[in-house]
This record gives structure tokens, C-alpha cells and sequence, in this order.
């Protein structure tokens, strides 16, 4: 290997270890600072496929690290919804108006309310910033959308993450 390909990947290989310090870090502070019960990244490693990459935990049995959404649930549709910069907080998921599909998702990781913001990079929709309650429902204030939205563009701002498609 050529010391620029040795320089290359010792970069790649930086740019993933801070990205990985920042979400991590991220997480942990969001979830501190709404007094939630989990926060988490859902990464797309594929065009509206993912999973939990990254989760910060009020306790462990919220763990939902390494789940994957259900793929018939988010579509393109969704995707352009969020690629556009959409932000959905939903205080009941009981009582929002949504797909039964993701109803059912949302249910099965015990959520009571969430608040989802997205991580954009040129490209497009990188993943999810997801703060989740699971105790109760929620309603979401103006500050904490604020607080997730500001984490997500924090995020933005990694090379790991602007230069990844």
C-alpha cells in the first residue's frame, strides 16, 4: 500500500472514530437534557434500510441497539418527507393519526411518544435522530424539538457523515 492509501484509510479510519465519539456523546446529552428514556440514530446503510446504531438508555431494557425498522412501513414517500427536513413529534402514538404499520412499530419498542429530526449530508437523508419515552406519553415542547434539531446539525457537520452516502 502507497503512503497516500496508508494516509487514506488512517483519515477514514479518524473520521469514524469521532463521528462515533460524537454521536455517542450527542445521544447521551439529548437524552439527559429532555429526560427521556432512549435516544437513538437510526442509520440508513441502504436506501430506507436501516437500524439503531447508536442508543443512549435511562435503562438498559430499552436497549433496541442494532433493531431494524419495518421496511414496508418507510418508503420513498417518507423518505422525501424527510429529505425535505421534516420533524415529527408525536406526543400519543396511540392517539396520532399514522399507519397502522408504524403503530405497530412503534408499539413493539415500547414507545409511548417520539420525536424524530434527520440527519442530512449532500447526498441526502444519512439517518435519524430519534428521542423516545416509553414510560408515558409526551408532549413535546418547542425547546426540545430545538435541542434535537441542533444535535442532528451537529452531526451534519462530521466528515464521516458529509462525505458517506
Amino acid at each position: 500500500m502507497s503512503d497516500r492509501g496508508l494516509r487514506l484509510v488512517l483519515q477514514n479510519l479518524t473520521d469514524t472514530l469521532v463521528r462515533d465519539a460524537l454521536v455517542q456523546q450527542t445521544t447521551h446529552d439529548l437524552r439527559n437534557a429532555l429526560n427521556v428514556d432512549r435516544v437513538v440514530l437510526y442509520y440508513f446503510y441502504y436506501p430506507w434500510k436501516g437500524q439503531v446504531t447508536f442508543e443512549s438508555l435511562s435503562q438498559q431494557e430499552f436497549s433496541i441497539v442494532g433493531s431494524s425498522g419495518p421496511d414496508e412501513c418507510f418508503n420513498g414517500d417518507y423518505a422525501a418527507l424527510y429529505e425535505a427536513g421534516r420533524v415529527r413529534a408525536i406526543e400519543d402514538i396511540e392517539a396520532e393519526l399514522i399507519d397502522p404499520c408504524h403503530r405497530d412499530y412503534l408499539r413493539s419498542l415500547q414507545v409511548k411518544a417520539n420525536l424524530v429530526v434527520p440527519v442530512l449530508n449532500p447526498q441526502g437523508l444519512w439517518g435519524l435522530l430519534i428521542a423516545h419515552h416509553c414510560q408515558a406519553t409526551r408532549a413535546w415542547s418547542k425547546r426540545d424539538i430545538e435541542l434535537v434539531r441542533q444535535g442532528a446539525k451537529t452531526l451534519q457537520t462530521v466528515p464521516a457523515i458529509q462525505n458517506r452516502s
